[in-house]
């Protein structure tokens, strides 16, 4: 069996797989990675095109759209790899983008996972919203990116390009050793879709895990291919799951006068919103929280179990101490850089 699979949760995207299999086939030993295509109910031709131009691709055919956490928990099940890429269907690889991560991982055993750096397919010169040069999130949940905070993307002049610890790696490209990613459970099969990764990766860093961003690994997302980032069902995903995983790992030391704090912030992205003109993400945000309070229930167990395996109720370095929204809109700091000053 070979160390790595490279594993990719496909949904109706077999146009996604005809531009992007060719070269990651081509920029993959294939002796050292199996490449595998999980199907999510795909209603389209994604499995015949399979079948028919790459017989020897591995399918893992679904029997609905299980959505990506779930569908990649479904189909990881039966893997014994001891890596495993989970890869975006819309992103292209670079030149020795396997060999430079899974040297690194050999080189490093004290980490669980990696991040490569993720530059927008479409503009190559900037880094990706959705991951960029590695994740971090700040005092209140919000997360945000080495490269991208908000809305704000900077360009990439090689000003994050040294290896750095983060608090989460981005689900479009994330090396993780199938042990530990079983280990903590997987991913929230409950969030469906956006934010299952920072839960993740929340839960591998309270019990002491180590993940980083490896900038020298490249590869090339094109975002968006599902929902747009201003999608009404998106913002909602994103403010419930978001809420979800605060209740289930934030020490209780902070977690009161995070969600007041929370309250108004949220109300705030609403009422901008609404300002915009845009009711139906306002409307999206109030939903989420009402859904937030009927599942938290849910996860009382879970929350106790989290906090149990916690190892230091202390938060990581990798988490910013202040509001990032308010360093954002008040005092002007968009970047990266200007908000945290030690990574």
């Amino acid at each position: 069996m070979k160390k790595a699979a490279i594993v990719i949760l496909n949904w109706n995207g077999r146009k996604l797989l005809e531009k992007f299999l060719p070269s990651l086939l081509e920029r993959t030993p294939a002796g050292e990675a199996d490449i595998i295509v999980a199907d999510n109910g795909s209603s389209d031709d994604s499995l015949l095109f399979l079948e028919t131009h790459y017989p020897d691709i591995q399918r893992i055919p679904l029997d609905k759209n299980y959505g990506f956490a779930e569908g990649y928990n479904r189909a990881l099940t039966d893997l014994r790899h001891e890596w495993i890429i989970l890869l975006n269907s819309d992103v292209e690889v670079s030149e020795n983008w396997f060999h430079r991560a899974m040297d690194y991982l050999d080189e490093h055993k004290n980490i669980i996972g990696l991040q490569p750096k993720i530059l927008a397919y479409n503009n190559p010169a900037f880094f990706e919203y959705a991951g960029a040069c590695g994740g971090y999130v700040d005092g209140y949940g919000y997360p945000f990116c080495r490269g991208r905070v908000l809305d704000t993307i900077e360009a990439d002049n090689g000003q994050y390009d040294e290896p750095k610890p983060v608090f989460w790696a981005s689900g479009a490209c994330l090396f993780i050793r199938l042990t530990e990613f079983k280990a903590a459970g997987g991913f929230d099969a409950q969030f469906f879709a956006h934010q299952e990764e920072i839960d993740l990766c929340w839960r591998l860093n309270a019990r002491g895990k180590k993940l980083v961003v490896l900038p020298q690994s490249v590869v090339f997302h094109v975002g968006g291919a599902t929902l747009g980032k201003e999608n009404p069902q998106k913002i909602y995903l994103n403010f419930r799951n978001n809420l979800l995983m605060i209740y289930k790992n934030l020490p209780d030391c902070y977690y009161r006068k995070v969600m007041i704090a929370r309250f108004f912030l949220d109300y705030l992205s609403a009422l901008h919103f609404l300002l915009k003109g845009n009711f139906e993400n306002a409307l999206a945000i109030g939903k989420a929280r009402r859904d937030f309070k009927r599942l938290k229930t849910n996860y009382i167990a879970v929350r106790k179990e989290n906090l149990k395996l916690t190892l230091n109720d202390e938060l990581p370095d990798t988490i910013l101490r202040k509001s990032m929204i308010m360093q954002y809109y008040i005092q002007k700091k968009k970047r990266f850089s200007q908000l945290f000053t030690t990574i």
